[in-house]
């Protein structure tokens, strides 16, 4: 009766396991569709023929399929000039961010720096206090940073909050007996740092990457307020701003320097940039994929 009664109950656990799991599984299909859909449909948008999108017909699959949204894009010969401009302005500034964010971070992960709780504390005082659009401004113009690449890389490219990600991940990830020991025979920080932190902190790495990389790709507020006159330095997504700006005008009747002509619903070019804008960033992921989980887990672990 006993092993019958036993057997029973590990029945229904491992009944009320695989309810548990389809639960989950559901719930995570359900999110995943809620994520992947909307770009579906914004793909299809931009593939689809004007009258089809104005009628509000077009949901998951394209309607009167015409790749004239794209052509716009890509006949602008500026489209290309503003693309280069924004990838070398994301390696820069993913760059010049990591280098801040390690240099910053390894210091203050060690037990042994003195006052490394009042420096994070300031760094961290940024997080919650800033000195505003005007201010910052009043600043690039000062500096002479206007109309320049300095401008959309220099004043973003360090992040508190990487920072405090990437401290956290030194902490929990590097063993203060493994510093001591490379220490004790001879090396530098900048040894241990070269040779032992950094190849150990791959998963983390790849995730501040990530941040800092998609971070810098999709914002175009600072560019709007910083290039105004040198129109070559405009980056992809500020370009595609105006690009929008004039398919709208122009319905209502407006000209604008950039002429539209073949699409004159903004809802078909918005979709077709939104598309364009996003792919690079979606090619790039599946290759620091395998870190991004690990990174971000050890990153949220308090040292």
């Amino acid at each position: 009766m006993a092993k019958q009664a036993a057997k029973t109950k590990t029945a229904k656990i491992g009944n009320g396991s695989v309810v548990i799991n389809i639960l989950i599984y559901a719930f995570i299909t359900l999110v995943s569709l809620t994520c992947v859909l909307p770009y579906i449909h914004v793909i299809a948008k931009s593939l689809s023929s004007e009258a089809y999108v104005i009628a509000k017909q077009v949901v998951l699959w394209p309607k009167g399929f015409t790749a004239e949204a794209y052509q716009k894009v890509f006949n602008d010969n500026s489209f290309i000039v503003s693309f280069g401009v924004t990838v070398l302005m994301t390696v820069l500034f993913t760059l010049m961010g990591m280098i801040i964010t390690v240099c910053a971070a390894y210091p203050l992960s060690r037990k042994t720096l003195r006052g490394r709780k009042v420096f994070t504390l300031l760094f961290i005082f940024t997080m919650y206090f800033q000195g505003g659009m005007i201010p910052d401004y009043i600043l690039m113009n000062r500096l002479g940073m206007l109309e320049k690449m300095a401008s959309l890389v220099l004043p973003l490219a360090f992040s508190a909050y990487n920072l405090v990600i990437m401290k956290n991940s030194l902490e929990s990830s590097i063993p203060d007996s493994l510093v001591e020991s490379a220490l004790i025979d001879g090396a530098n920080h900048y040894t241990i740092l070269g040779k032992i932190v950094l190849p150990l902190s791959k998963p983390i790495l790849a995730t501040l990457t990530l941040f800092y990389a998609v971070g810098r790709w999709n914002t175009y507020s600072d560019a709007m307020f910083y290039i105004k006159q040198n129109t070559a330095m405009r980056p992809l997504q500020l370009k595609l701003y105006y690009l929008i700006v004039a398919a709208t005008e122009s319905i209502q009747g407006s000209i604008n320097d950039v002429a539209v002509s073949t699409v004159t619903d903004p809802e078909i070019l918005k979709a077709a940039c939104i598309v364009f804008a996003t792919v690079p960033i979606i090619l790039v992921y599946p290759f620091v994929q395998k870190y991004f989980v690990q990174g971000t887990m050890i990153g949220a672990v308090k040292g």
